[in-house]
């Protein structure tokens, strides 16, 4: 009894063991067991509850494990939570968690912290992979099955983690251990059940058959093994790909992707708080504080190029070259600066107090809410050690890897490029070069605030060849940095741009004054290297020699004076006959078609558009019997006015509509000639409308409204009879329609009063009524 009940618990504890290898495999990409513990949890919690209910009703086991999750779910979003320090509701964390957990953990930075975000959803899937995987088996008795859904978690794991984990192989072998002991246990366990009192030759046929069976399995084990092996083996030592890539994080706007322009303008503020800073650990000294790190340049502006992800508490900086100094403890409290990018010394280790995004390659924080007033964060930040020894000798690195740190986008200037290769004449080491770029900037241009902003190539020569007494030759650390940078790389240096602020010793606050940028150079086996081409204070810039001034062009030289050599007559006559026939050819006839085309057809179109407006005209005022000819004017009238675009309100009567028409050409006294007016034409109308058959049954008034109300004495307005319209009338209700569109369109902007005919909309209201 006891041997049973120990097989009967021997499939669930399998399943279990397989769904905590597959969370196992997934906690590899977090940076604190807490994941591995709570999906190992979850599907523990699972399996027990269909285990615990295995004995009641199928029907209940769904809405108990239901309930089950919830509280697993909320307990695991309330232990993340405490352990990242995030605060709120804790039904608000929930929320996010499951609605945002598959993005945030696609773009998340590995090591992923342990949040809600990032936990959330996966231990969802393993608690529905341990319900389905244990009511197969219990309840279905379907062991095979049963392992179908743990085997599909574990290998959307192993996709997910991809090659950001090292390859661990005691966690595959685990994995399928635990199933061949649940298959094990199953089948020992269907023997049990089957009937003991067979006969000899039973057990012979029996023993038979289970040994054929058993020799076909292995026979097909082995052939699929013999199929399967070599391209798993091949495929072994291949790199995985990884599904991260096909999910692009959020990206910032220009003024996160170039903090560069905003230099001009914090230096004209030079007393704006942007932020308050308290350092602790370090060497002492002036402390820089990096915004963002630039990397790439079109010609046009320098742009960050990073690829941020979700990132928890801890940050995983680029990789630095050698040793790194002692960390460095910032508290910074934001004041005035706005926003995404996060401001933090190199290279940034740690954040805490705020959630935020991180680039791996550039060390580039930002937050994609956004700064505001009173923020406050700790960050811990190490940069490496920079070995001065090392950089007469050290290398500049070349290559993909490098690459985008050499482009210098369209064609530099040519002024540029002779600049370059003047200052790399006798440096023939990189860290030489870079000097003589530093130097030549630092004795040569004047460190000013109100240089306008820009770093294109335009600028960038105006900056550095154009008159002192213009404007040229003298920028904000904008320009010098640019300028560096892109010299350097004419020259075969990896160079970028960094945009950050000065601490000053005992001096918390961090002003618009505080804020500057500066190149960096990579140089092999030592890493970025700043450098500081701005001038010294107080010191008086040297002209530019005539050396590293642009070269003037070559001018044409004047055409000699000497008579030009004869030419035997034979070569000259095709010259004159393939002129002659050049002459008389002319244009191309597909460029005369194409300018024919693109200049004739528009005057067509517009042409046949007012033919058809004076067309449409013409048979509506005197065409037809002279009640159509009334109706036919009124149309102009109203067709006037949407063009106009003081179209009247469709529920008015005539003489409504005649009083809106007044009010839309009205004007001060003197100042125009009193429009038309059309109270007799409202009259006319309205004696059409009343006149027997002139509407169509179920037809509509024109201008969509009734006519409302009848007339004293039996006739209308204009003293026409209810009867009919006489032609002379037809003719007045013409004479006024014309002269009212005629003063109407006058008052109309030169524009639009020479584009009314063109305009085709008449004719399509027109079609669109009658249909």
């Amino acid at each position: 009894m006891v041997t049973r009940w120990l097989r009967g618990l021997a499939v669930p504890a399998a399943l279990v063991g397989m769904l905590g290898v597959a969370g196992l495999a997934f906690g590899r990409l977090y940076s604190d067991p807490l994941a591995a513990r709570l999906f190992v949890g979850a599907a523990a919690g699972a399996v027990t509850v269909s285990v615990a209910a295995r004995r009641l009703p199928s029907a209940t086991v769904a809405p108990l494990s239901v309930l089950g999750l919830a509280g697993y779910t909320l307990l695991a979003v309330r232990l993340t939570a405490a352990a990242s320090h995030l605060g709120g509701p804790l039904s608000r964390l929930t929320v996010d968690a499951l609605a945002n957990g598959v993005p945030r953990v696609l773009t998340a930075m590995i090591p992923i912290e342990p949040q809600p975000d990032t936990v959330g959803v996966p231990v969802v899937a393993t608690w529905l992979a341990g319900l389905a995987g244990g009511e197969l088996a219990l309840r279905g008795r379907r062991t095979l099955l049963a392992c179908l859904p743990p085997g599909l978690l574990y290998a959307s794991v192993l996709y997910v983690v991809g090659p950001n984990a090292e390859r661990v192989l005691w966690q595959p072998l685990c994995f399928a251990g635990f199933a061949a002991v649940a298959l094990a246990v199953s089948a020992r366990n269907g023997n049990d059940d089957a009937v003991p009192e067979l006969t000899g030759a039973q057990r012979a046929a029996l023993r038979v058959r289970v040994a054929a069976g058993t020799a076909a399995g292995l026979a097909g084990t082995l052939a699929l093994v013999a199929v399967v092996a070599p391209p798993v083996a091949h495929g072994v030592g291949r790199h995985p790909a990884d599904p991260r890539r096909y999910v692009t994080p959020p990206q910032q706007d220009i003024l996160d992707e170039s903090p560069l322009v905003r230099l001009s303008g914090w230096a004209l503020g030079p007393d704006q708080r942007l932020f308050d800073v308290r350092l602790s650990g370090g060497a002492g000294g002036e402390t820089r504080i990096r915004l963002a790190v630039l990397s790439d340049y079109d010609g046009v502006t320098w742009r960050v190029g990073a690829t941020y992800r979700p990132a928890g508490r801890v940050l995983a900086g680029p990789r630095a070259t050698g040793d790194r100094t002692a960390p460095v403890t910032q508290r910074i409290t934001i004041d005035e600066l706005d926003g995404r990018l996060v401001p933090a010394a190199a290279v940034p280790e740690r954040i805490d107090g705020a959630r935020v995004s991180f680039d791996q390659a550039s060390g580039t924080i930002a937050i994609p809410e956004g700064l505001r007033p009173g923020l406050g964060y700790t960050v811990v930040s190490r940069a490496p050690k920079i070995d001065v020894n090392l950089l007469p000798s050290a290398g500049a690195p070349s290559g993909p890897t490098v690459a985008r740190f050499m482009r210098v986008g369209s064609d530099a200037p040519k002024e540029m490029q002779q600049l370059g290769q003047k200052l790399a004449e006798g440096n023939p080491t990189p860290y030489a070069r870079a000097q003589a770029i530093e130097q030549f900037l630092a004795e040569h241009y004047r460190l000013v605030s109100d240089a306008p902003s820009g770093h294109a190539y335009p600028n960038l020569t105006f900056f550095l060849f154009g008159p002192p007494g213009g404007g040229g030759q003298r920028g904000t650390s904008e320009q010098f940095a640019a300028a560096f940078a892109v010299l350097g790389r004419l020259v075969g240096l990896p160079t970028r741009v960094v945009v950050g602020f000065r601490v000053r010793p005992g001096s918390p606050t961090v002003r618009g004054a505080d804020a500057l940028a500066w190149p960096e150079v990579l140089f092999d086996g030592v890493g970025w290297v700043a450098f500081n081409p701005l001038p010294q204070p107080d010191t008086r810039p040297r002209p530019v020699e005539d050396d590293f001034k642009p070269r003037p062009e070559q001018s044409t030289p004047p055409p000699s004076t000497a008579p030009p050599p004869s030419v035997a007559p034979s070569s000259a006559a095709p010259s004159r006959s393939a002129s002659a026939a050049a002459v008389a050819a002319g244009p191309p006839v597909g460029t005369l078609v194409a300018v024919t085309g693109i200049f004739g057809v528009p005057v067509l179109c517009v042409a046949l558009i007012v033919l058809l407006r004076r067309s449409q005209r013409r048979r509506r005022l005197y065409e037809g019997d002279p009640p159509g000819r009334v109706l036919g004017a009124w149309r102009e009238v109203l067709d006037a006015l949407r063009l106009a675009g003081r179209p009247p309100p469709p529920h008015l009567a005539p003489t409504e509509v005649a009083d809106h028409a007044a009010r839309v050409v009205a004007a001060p006294p003197g100042l125009r000639p009193a429009a038309p007016d059309l109270a007799e034409l409202a009259g006319l109308v309205n004696a059409v409308a009343f006149a027997p058959c002139s509407v169509p049954p179920g037809g509509s008034f024109p201008g969509g409204s009734s006519p409302g109300g009848s007339f004293p004495g039996g006739s209308s307005p204009g003293g026409v009879p209810p009867g009919g319209v006489e032609p002379a009338q037809a003719e007045l209700a013409a004479a006024q329609a014309t002269a009212y569109i005629a003063d109407l369109r006058a008052r109309r902007p030169w524009w639009r009063w020479l584009l009314w005919s063109a305009d085709p909309r008449p004719v399509w209201w027109a079609r669109r009524n009658h249909r």
